[in-house]
């Protein structure tokens, strides 16, 4: 049965006892299938997420031929353990001109900027195509860099749907600039060894940028002639259990963890735990990645006024996100000022509010755990969770220690069993 379209979280009385587990990483689960594609051998990747973002990846994978067996994780519903048969050099091939091999990509950006770049070296003509929003995306520098390297992508705004005409891969060097999206160097580096190319990166700290690192790093530690790759869990889903026990511990202490919380310095929002309390200000572009969302929701509640800047990349993400969350936090009484890539958010009482999603998956999770706090939020569109964490209302409402106990109900004020609470 499918998530009611709207829901109201109940405060909790009493701050729960938790251990959560959270499923595994998208950023690292979809470059992880296309390392896989490209390995010379069979690959298993254990605690994959499977959402739809992770599923928009496989389906396309699969529709160019690839093999990938789906199997349940016994640890983790939502994740999977994948085996793909990667097949090294031998990129399936597309379609002609006439008749291009489709591939639609949903609003996985990851997928969208990824597959472009491995594309092109494959032999023939692709379409790639998402929904609208998707389409409303940058992706010029990528598509830049691309044609430098001497491919021919057609695209009526620099934007999908694009049709890419592969040749294969060819030697060469290119330059692409990351401060849109630290995707496009990623997309770039993970065809890379196939393509032989050099690639140059600038802006938004180059090489150095933590989501390009994470790809680098991925590079080296894959099983690149076969094997296992386990994939550790999300910082940016944990995050949000992270600001749930600091939001209800009175004391200050950790009554919720995340287990087997990342520990290898590839996600940047494995440090979000250690920026509890809220300091004064914090950085999207040095401090922390897409869990700088939960801090600045959880903003109004810290003792003192917060700082968060660098925010222009939240803008083009899934939907404009910084006035997603100023409206939305405005709705609940938050005092926030907004000036430039800036927000300050100073702290205040609060009160219910429905919010409106966008249907951007963290704008719904993010104001979910201050509803674990603040009376009357409703979330508009829950099952948008399902992008990238289809589980994440089970875990609210499932009993402690897996879960936070809480009450969830439906627009009629009915009271949601846990089982009703999966974004499928």
């Amino acid at each position: 049965m499918p998530l009611p379209d709207l829901i109201e979280i109940v405060p909790l009385d009493t701050t729960p006892e938790a251990e959560i587990t959270v499923p595994g990483s998208k950023s690292l689960t979809n470059r992880a299938l296309l390392l896989a594609a490209l390995a010379k051998g069979d690959v298993t990747l254990e605690g994959a997420l499977w959402s739809e973002d992770t599923q928009v990846m496989v389906e396309g994978l699969r529709r160019l031929g690839y093999a990938i067996e789906v199997r349940p994780d016994p640890c983790e519903p939502g994740n999977r353990t994948l085996g793909v048969t990667g097949l090294g050099q031998a990129i399936p091939p597309g379609g002609t001109a006439e008749q291009p091999l489709e591939l639609f990509v949903g609003n996985a950006g990851t997928a969208a900027r990824f597959l472009t770049a491995f594309l092109c070296l494959g032999q023939g003509v692709y379409r790639l195509a998402g929904v609208p929003r998707m389409h409303e995306r940058p992706q010029a520098a990528l598509l830049g860099a691309l044609r430098e390297l001497g491919y021919l992508i057609n695209s009526a705004d620099d934007k999908l749907p694009i049709t890419i005409h592969g040749t294969g891969p060819s030697a060469g060097s290119c330059r692409v600039n990351i401060g849109e999206s630290s995707q496009f160097a990623s997309a770039l580096l993970l065809s890379a060894g196939l393509g032989q190319w050099q690639v140059g990166i600038d802006g938004e700290r180059g090489a150095a940028s933590p989501y390009v690192a994470m790809t680098t790093g991925l590079i080296e530690a894959f099983p690149s002639s076969g094997g296992c790759l386990a994939i550790e869990p999300d910082a940016s889903g944990g995050s949000y259990f992270w600001a749930a026990g600091h939001i209800l511990a009175a004391d200050g202490g950790r009554p919720v963890t995340v287990a087997r919380w990342p520990s290898c310095g590839w996600q940047i929002d494995a440090d979000f735990p250690a920026k509890l309390p809220l300091t004064g200000a914090l950085s999207r572009r040095d401090d922390l990645g897409d869990s700088i969302m939960t801090a600045i929701t959880i903003a109004p509640l810290a003792k003192r006024p917060v700082r968060f800047t660098d925010l222009g990349r939240l803008r083009i993400q899934e939907c404009e996100r910084v006035e997603a969350l100023r409206n939305g936090l405005a709705k609940c009484g938050a005092a926030v000022v907004e000036d430039g890539d800036t927000l300050d958010i100073s702290p205040g009482a609060l009160h219910g509010a429905t919010i409106e999603t966008h249907n951007d998956h963290r704008i719904a999770m993010c104001f979910a755990t201050l509803g674990l706090k603040v009376p009357g939020i409703r979330i508009k569109n829950p099952a948008c969770v399902r992008k990238t964490f289809p589980t994440f209302f089970q875990k609210l409402g499932s009993p402690a220690p897996r879960g936070l106990g809480a009450t969830l109900l439906d627009e009629q004020g009915n009271r949601l069993e846990p089982d009703r609470l999966a974004a499928d």
